[in-house]
Formats: structure tokens, C-alpha cells, sequence
């Protein structure tokens, strides 16, 4: 899968981030956090939320966080004075908040309605949303973040190609307006 973004283009399976036609040297960690970024930007990422993902729930100093922070900054041009593509949330967190184009994935056309898959020869899969069928609306960031974390784990299985979790929401919302002919039980 590929990210754009102004005229950058963050590719996930070669793990490299290009600035026009030129490659941008990245540090490991901060390539994954670049990444974590632009998969979550529909949300503001805690402190926490990076330490488990990218750290695997080690424990990484404030300093190393806002070094690997400011150097993903660096990267794509953006500044903690400019805050254009990762802002910082006083108290919350970050989000990546420049538009990102997503290729790789399922996406729209203008001419059908209907998504378009465009695959390698990797096998695919998609994590659909689950639902929340304990009635308390409070419980819908649990349920969503528990299908971040399948989509997560998935996607560090090199082999495996993951639609991202903004195509796969998306798609659900377009069959969920289609009716539905019950099948028999399986």
C-alpha cells in the first residue's frame, strides 16, 4: 500500500518514504511511526498508543519520542512551529491531519459506485467493523480499537496484504445500504 500526501509517498511494503522522485532516509522507528500516523489519522494517537504499537509497550523515554517525532516532522517537511501534516493535540496526542491519498487499496471510482480492488499477488484481507451490541455508546472506542489492533497485527505479517481500515469502514458503509438477503446458517 502507498500513502500520498503533498508530494510525498510513503510506501509501506518497501518501507520507503519519496519526496518527488527522491528517496528519504528514515530510521526504522520512525518510518513505523510515520506510518502508525497516516493508518490512524481519522483519530488523535496517545503517548501510550505509540509505545504499544511501535515500542512493543517497552519503555521509551518522553526525549526519545519527541526525537522520533521531530525527525518524522523533518522528513515530510513539516515543523513543530508549521504542525501542517503531524499536529500536535495538547493533552491527547498526535494526529496526522495533511490529506492522504491511499493506492493499493479499494477505492472509488468516479465512474461506478462500486469499489475497485487492486491486489498484488499477495493473498488480502480486510477486517471488517464490529458492532456494539452492549447498548452503551461508550463502548464504541473499544470496539473500534479492537479492530486497530487486528488490522496492526495483521498488516506486520509481511506475506499479507491489508486493506486499511478507512477502505474497509468505507465498503461497509456502501453494502450496509444494499439490502441484505438472508442466507442459511452455516
Amino acid at each position: 500500500m502507498i500513502f500520498k500526501f503533498g508530494d510525498h509517498a510513503l510506501d509501506i511494503e518497501r518501507r520507503e518514504l519519496r519526496r518527488k522522485a527522491e528517496r528519504v532516509a528514515l530510521e526504522p522507528q520512525v518510518f513505523d511511526l510515520l506510518v502508525y500516523l497516516v493508518r490512524n489519522r481519522d483519530r488523535v494517537v496517545s503517548k501510550d498508543d505509540l509505545i504499544n504499537d511501535i515500542w512493543g509497550g517497552r519503555v521509551v523515554s518522553d526525549s526519545t519520542l519527541t526525537t522520533r517525532i521531530n525527525a518524522a516532522r523533518r522528513a515530510v517537511n513539516d515543523s513543530g512551529a508549521a504542525q501542517c501534516i503531524i499536529r500536535t493535540v495538547a493533552r491527547r496526542g498526535l494526529r496526522f491531519v495533511a490529506e492522504a491519498e491511499e493506492e493499493g487499496a479499494f477505492r472509488a471510482t468516479a465512474a461506478a459506485t462500486e469499489p475497485s480492488l487492486i491486489l498484488g499477488d499477495k493473498p488480502s484481507i480486510v477486517v471488517l467493523p464490529f458492532a456494539n451490541l452492549t447498548g452503551d455508546s461508550e463502548q464504541e472506542h473499544f470496539v473500534d480499537g479492537v479492530v486497530e489492533e487486528i488490522i496492526i497485527v495483521l498488516s506486520r505479517i509481511r506475506w499479507l496484504f491489508v486493506i486499511a481500515r478507512n477502505s474497509s469502514f468505507r465498503v461497509t458503509a456502501q453494502v450496509a445500504k444494499r439490502p441484505i438477503k438472508p442466507a442459511g446458517c452455516l
